[in-house]
């Protein structure tokens, strides 16, 4: 068996000392050679050495030392060797150490006496320490602070000695008699520590006597007394009232660590509103006095978790927790903003939209590096706060448009989306929206966002001012055409190349982007980037934005101007009395087009127009020439409608995600409910009474009730042994995220007592064993209950096996059992989640590892088999019910599930139906580390089969 180990010391294994060479420096006068010896020597002996000659040098050169350093390092050595031999008797040589520590504990030096005793608090050996007690107890009443604490704490571990209360039986009287006189804190602290431990009693009469005093007392002590509080109200609910007024008065306490675990203690404690206000109030003072980013980040959380059970009070302080956005951090900012929007109501709406305003205004000062992802978070928000509440709407809008223009084109994009929501739920809006829009379209520099505000253009400009103005800002916007020229000696070039340069490191930088339906498309990275604006020469315009993207290749916004300019011609027609006017506008459009669809096949370009965008012109060219009434309700009607539906839908999820949420587990029908009304309330302060309703309430809503189904214990329960093996064993294998929990049952099946039976363990992948299990001993027919602990470290499969080994009487050689294999399944460790298609999109052009999965299912039903990989996988389809209605025989949806050490597991579906009736095609798997997605796929290549 490996022995207990109390030190841990970094050891240089390329330096082995050599016991020769440490003997002969422990036998010199040189202290300082001597302080090296020694610690050569503890090094060796933690790494498994034994040194047995080194002993008795160490007694005759090392004892008599009066050097401190020497003093220590001779007690940690003595520490960690062998006391006793293989019977468990101590060695007879360990008495000549009885002496020097007797004599140590009377030392005159405070600093000997007192590691003295702290080395008595790691002794177990009862013949060692029996001859010490009166020197400990004489230490008790030294004049130094320094040695009266050690040696309370040695009190306190001999006491605890399985022969303790032998050895010092009245030792809880007298450290309450030295607890009533001490006066320094730290050993006042130690004092009540062994009382809380040892004589729980005498500790709760001791404080119920001083319950005043409390706030007065060291913040070490009131840590302690925190601790008894929580231990007294787990097992004696009762008087929970007491107790809670001495929290509620350590609120106050100057310490910071004190009044953040009284908060804690309430909340666990306690569900009376005003325990829970005074808790929310604590967390919302740290959130600002602390300075370190990591404290802060705790704090959130557990206000987080405030949020989720007592929402109506931490709504009160949703003004308090938005303050910590001053906080430069950004996962303070984004924790702090996810527990706002769940706190917004309509009463602190236009407060918390006034201060995210704020916020907004800021970043523009750039100072910080991060400003454009913070403020695209702010955006996010506001964006949130006005689906939500769309009367603030008005007061936001304008001021995110002029982030249209913004550099961080994510920030850019979300203002897009936010505006082009805002435009269709609130008709109000609409004129001010496009007029602004239209006043800063030039602005606008990522080629995704110019196609968001172009749609926006097309659907809603619908007075004639307004399409006049949306076409004339088009066309100011491509510049003078043709988009290039060719010159007598056959080179292309561009017409309006003295105006503006394009930036050629975007012109060839293409690559496959992932789309919202999971299907490849080849982008050039101009969508992606910022675009600074083009050099302006000879006082040109510089509102050329759009013609600077379709000079980079990008023809998907070609398509998107033309589809733009044809929605705005056909309104035109519908508001425009002059037929005159319209045929001009028409040629004007078509002209535009056909010099994209020039630009595109011409030599000017390194990669000519992809067919997709050339035959989207080419339709709305045909469409401009020849327009039917059935056309025209497509184009100005349906597009729109199908926008809504898609709105709509979203309202829809959303709303059904907060009524699962919402839902609580009932109580059982036969289950007692207390009449908080009819109960007395005799001498019951305002505090203890709500305690009492709350508690009520709470077994009323079957709060207090564990959702433990039996039925899933049991197939927690695996079986390690056959039946007929010698001993049986079986395993109930808990999950508590970062650590796995074994409770190994062994029967011995045999008529004879198994000796020195253990169960190894070992593990494969990122499992570690914590603690190795000791040997038993198990009587005939008898069986023992035996726990391993094993730290996960990521979201891997993982396997544990191992052996049972055991002696028996008669047979001279141990046996061996083998055992099943343990395989830990990675859906314990990760939870369906949520994520933005942009989010997902960019995570799944990041991220390494791909494991990709071909289908093979007897399932016939595209919807059947992504309903059984969701539930298979335990993941959430990010893809809309909507967009995946109908049959079509193909389905594309993208599924999202996060673990519990924070990775991210993407996976995209997608498959055909076959002639024959069969489903075909891939399951691609995408993670940051390689172990998610291996095991992802194993998971799914076991389960996809269907039925199982």
């Amino acid at each position: 068996m490996e022995k207990s180990c109390s030190l841990l010391i970094y050891f240089d294994k390329g330096t082995p000392a050599l016991a020769n060479e440490i003997k002969e420096a422990l036998e010199g006068n040189d202290v300082p050679a001597k302080i090296d010896a020694m610690k050569k020597a503890i090094m060796l002996l933690l790494n498994g050495e034994t040194l047995p000659q080194l002993f008795i040098t160490i007694v005759r050169y090392v004892l008599p030392s009066e050097d401190h350093t020497v003093q220590k390092l001779l007690l940690l050595y003595l520490e960690i060797i062998e006391k006793t031999d293989a019977k468990g008797r101590v060695l007879p040589e360990m008495i000549l150490i009885c002496q020097n520590l007797r004599n140590n504990l009377q030392h005159p030096n405070e600093y000997i006496r007192g590691v003295t005793l702290r080395f008595l608090c790691r002794l177990s050996e009862v013949e060692i320490i029996e001859p010490l007690i009166p020197s400990v107890l004489a230490n008790l009443e030294h004049r130094h602070s320094f040695i009266r604490r050690n040696a309370i704490l040695a009190v306190m571990s001999i006491y605890k000695l399985p022969q303790g209360e032998q050895l010092l039986a009245d030792a809880p009287e007298m450290i309450e008699k030295a607890l009533s006189t001490e006066q320094d804190q730290s050993a006042k602290r130690n004092a009540f520590l062994m009382l809380f431990t040892c004589s729980q009693e005498r500790a709760i009469n001791y404080l119920l006597t001083h319950v005043d005093r409390v706030p007065d007392w060291g913040d070490l002590l009131q840590m302690v007394v925190l601790e008894l509080i929580r231990k007294v109200c787990r097992t004696n609910k009762g008087e929970k009232g007491k107790y809670i007024k001495i929290i509620i008065s350590l609120l106050n306490a100057p310490s910071a660590a004190v009044i953040y675990e009284c908060a804690s203690t309430l909340v666990s404690l306690s569900s009376a509103p005003t325990a829970i206000r005074a808790a929310a109030n604590t967390y919302s003072q740290l959130l600002l006095s602390q300075s370190d980013n990591n404290v802060k980040l705790i704090v959130l959380d557990r206000l987080n978790e405030l949020k989720s059970s007592h929402r109506e009070i931490m709504v009160d302080m949703i003004m308090d927790v938005l303050r910590a956005l001053s906080s430069p951090n950004l996962d303070i900012r984004r924790k702090t903003l996810d527990i706002v929007l769940e706190l917004i109501t309509p009463r602190n709406i236009n407060e918390v939209v006034l201060t995210l305003k704020k916020e907004v205004v800021k970043t523009q000062s750039g100072e910080l590096e991060k400003n454009g992802e913070y403020r695209q978070m702010l955006i996010q928000a506001i964006h949130s706060c006005a689906i939500k509440f769309p009367e603030v709407a008005s007061t936001v809008v304008h001021l995110l448009m002029d982030f249209l223009g913004d550099s961080n084109v994510a920030s850019a994009m979300d203002v897009a989306v936010f505006v082009r929501e805002i435009i269709e739920t609130n008709p109000k809006l609409r004129v001010s929206i496009i007029t602004r829009l239209l006043d800063t379209f030039y602005q606008i520099r990522a080629a995704r966002v110019c196609c968001c505000a172009l749609w926006i253009i097309g659907e809603y400009c619908l007075s004639l001012s307004e399409v006049e103005s949306g076409i004339s800002t088009i066309k100011q916007c491509l510049g003078d055409l043709p988009f290039y020229t060719v010159l007598e000696d056959g080179e292309a070039a561009d017409s309006s190349k003295k105006s503006q340069q394009v930036n050629s490191t975007t012109v060839s930088s293409r690559r496959p982007a992932i789309l919202a339906d999971g299907t490849y498309a080849t982008q050039s990275a101009a969508s992606e980037t910022a675009f600074s604006p083009p050099t302006v020469v000879q006082g040109s315009l510089t509102s050329g934005n759009l013609r600077s993207l379709l000079l980079t290749g990008d023809f998907f916004l070609g398509a998107v101007v033309a589809c733009t300019l044809t929605k705005l011609v056909l309104r035109l027609e519908e508001v425009q009395s002059l037929k005159a006017e319209v045929n001009k506008t028409s040629t004007q459009a078509l002209l535009i087009m056909v010099s994209m669809l020039q630009l595109g096949q011409s030599s000017y370009l390194p990669h000519p127009i992809d067919s997709d965008s050339y035959d989207r012109i080419v339709l709305c060219m045909r469409l401009l020439c020849n327009t039917g009434d059935e056309i025209r309700k497509i184009w100005l009607q349906s597009c729109r409608e199908s926008f809504v539906n898609m709105l709509s839908d979203k309202q829809l999820r959303e709303t059904e995600e907060i009524k699962a949420k919402a839902q609580v587990s009932h109580a059982q029908p036969d289950d007692l409910i207390d009449f908080y009304h009819l109960k007395s309330r005799k001498g019951m302060s305002q505090l203890e009474l709500e305690d009492e309703v709350q508690d009520d309430l709470k077994r009323a809503t079957g709060e207090f009730i564990k959702d433990g189904d039996d039925a899933n214990k049991l197939n927690r329960i695996l079986q390690l042994t056959g039946f007929s093996d010698p001993v049986y064993a079986e395993a109930y294998v808990t999950v508590h995220h970062y650590d796995i929990v074994l409770d190994v049952t062994v029967i011995n099946r045999t008529k004879e007592t198994l000796q020195n039976l253990c169960l190894e363990l070992a593990t494969m992948g990122d499992l570690k064993l914590v603690e190795r299990p000791q040997n038993y001993t198990l009587a005939p027919l008898s069986s023992k209950q035996i726990k391993a602990n094993i730290k996960v470290s990521s979201t891997e499969t993982g396997v544990i096996f191992g052996n049972i080994v055991y002696e028996t009487s008669n047979v001279l050689e141990r046996t061996v059992v083998v055992l099943n294999d343990i395989h830990i399944d990675i859906m314990d460790y990760i939870s369906p989640a949520v994520c933005s298609d942009a989010a997902f999109r960019t995570m799944w052009a990041e991220f390494e590892w791909e494991n990709k999965v071909a289908v093979n299912t007897v399932l016939k039903e595209e919807k059947d088999f992504l309903e059984h990989i969701i539930k298979s996988t335990n993941m959430k389809c990010l893809t809309a019910p909507s967009a995946l209605e109908g049959e079509c025989g193909f389905l594309a949806a993208n599924l999202y599930a996060k673990s519990v050490f924070g990775e991210d597991a993407l996976v995209n579906l997608s498959i055909e139906k076959q002639i024959d009736g069969k489903l075909s095609g891939y399951i691609r798997i995408r993670s940051k580390t390689q172990g998610i997605a291996l095991s992802l796929g194993d998971k799914i290549t076991l389960k996809q089969k269907g039925g199982s």
